[in-house]
């Protein structure tokens, strides 16, 4: 779907407590979560303004942002497994 939000949050609503925390006593999750926040709204951005770039780039930015979504989810359950401990 075309300018499809997909803020970390809305995503992981389950998750939304683990996520607060992390993003305020992980500076690594924070600048990761940042980083994944300016690229969603980057991409929705260029949907929005119809694609002015080729398939490829805008296909390398969304693998982007699966990658970081991958990356912060691992850090993600990783956290709420060790609070659940």
């Amino acid at each position: 779907m075309l300018n499809e939000n997909h803020a970390f949050i809305l995503d992981f609503p389950d998750l939304k407590l683990d996520i607060v925390q992390l993003n305020h006593d992980d500076p690594t999750f924070k600048a990761d979560l940042q980083q994944y926040h300016e690229l969603d709204y980057n991409i929705r951005q260029l949907e929005i303004s119809g694609s002015p770039i080729d398939d490829d780039n805008m296909h390398d930015l969304k693998l982007q942002r699966v990658a970081l979504k991958d990356m912060l989810f691992k850090q993600l359950t990783k956290h709420h497994e060790q609070a659940s401990n």
